[in-house]
């Protein structure tokens, strides 16, 4: 295993696929020469080119459009998004033909395309710059939408995102592209989109979450409810939003019989609520307790610092939470 951080992870991925295939590019605002607002493409220029690694204008919908068409062509465009708040610019580019081409052509055209770049909140950011906008896409039929949470998980599932026939929406944190993890140091390293994981065994309590939550708010609440309040506590880890991976929720549900539902997007109408109305309509049987689920307040997300933390999900609503599932 190798120690790195979610950038060098994502940046190893990147190499990889652009080095065994060369119908991989990378397109995006700032992506070449300044080696990506957030470093991701460092090197990438340096080493393939500035045919194969491309700066964009800052035209979301225009360049988001130019990948679709070359997907539609046979390349593999890998686009980013200096921050998932642009990619609304380039809806009608996603939704209108990334994701519809394939069915609306009766399957005459693929179109391999990942839009990647950072979600949610950034730190100090403001409003604009600080929404989790995963819903949108899991709800547009014709997407797959990945979270990671982990490095390891990070390089293995934008392998497989690239070699995907589908488009793909890869959505990282800004915040965890520092955060440190292992990295399996196998030849060719993929995960499967549409498997969630469990990260931690567990038998009294099932806690499901996705992205930068996993880090942010579970980990840390793991040491309180192991510890002062002696519960068995297991953690799924959805890594895939779309399609879902609903079998290991149910499984784990069904030995656990409690649930909470930990993310960083609003409440209404979220990825939180779909999963929660798929246990309820699948495995109602199998709860002893209503389901909690954790989000970001239902407000625009405030730009002091303070107030953010108070917004976002942290350890002490992923507390409060269990103990009332558990009935404590």
């Amino acid at each position: 295993m190798a120690i790195l951080t979610m950038r060098e992870a994502l940046n190893q991925a990147l190499f990889e696929e652009m080095e065994r295939d060369e119908r991989v590019f990378l397109m995006g605002e700032e992506v070449a020469l300044y080696h990506g607002a957030y470093k991701v493409s460092m090197g990438l220029l340096e080493k393939f080119g500035e045919k194969r690694v491309v700066d964009s204008p800052i035209t979301e919908n225009s360049f988001v459009g130019l990948g679709v068409g070359a997907a539609n062509v046979g390349l593999r465009p890998i686009i980013e998004v200096m921050t998932f708040n642009f990619s609304i610019l380039a809806l009608d580019q996603i939704i209108n033909n990334a994701a519809k081409l394939r069915y609306m052509s009766g399957g005459q055209f693929e179109c391999p395309i990942v839009i990647r770049g950072p979600n949610g909140a950034g730190g100090a950011l403001a409003a604009q710059h600080s929404q989790a906008l995963e819903a949108q896409y899991v709800h547009c039929p014709g997407l797959k939408v990945v979270m990671p949470s982990t490095p390891g998980d990070a390089k293995g599932l934008l392998k497989a995102a690239i070699r995907d026939p589908d488009p793909v929406i890869f959505m990282e944190s800004e915040k965890l592209y520092n955060y440190k993890g292992e990295v399996p140091e196998e030849e060719d390293y993929i995960l499967p989109i549409g498997k969630a994981e469990v990260k931690h065994s567990g038998s009294d309590v099932t806690i499901v979450t996705y992205g930068r939550m996993y880090t942010h708010a579970i980990l840390p609440a793991l040491e309180r409810l192991e510890g002062e309040e002696g519960l068995s506590v297991e953690v799924i880890d959805m890594r895939t939003l779309a399609p879902l991976d609903l079998d290991t929720v149910l499984e784990s549900v069904a030995k656990t019989n409690r649930m909470v539902l930990v993310e960083e997007s609003w409440p209404k109408a979220s990825v939180g609520a779909w999963i929660s109305e798929q246990v309820y309509r699948y495995g109602f049987d199998l709860l002893d307790a209503p389901i909690e689920r954790v989000s970001h307040l239902d407000v625009p997300m405030p730009y002091a610092a303070n107030l953010e933390a108070e917004i976002i999900p942290g350890p002490e609503s992923v507390v409060d939470a269990v103990r009332k599932v558990c009935y404590l």
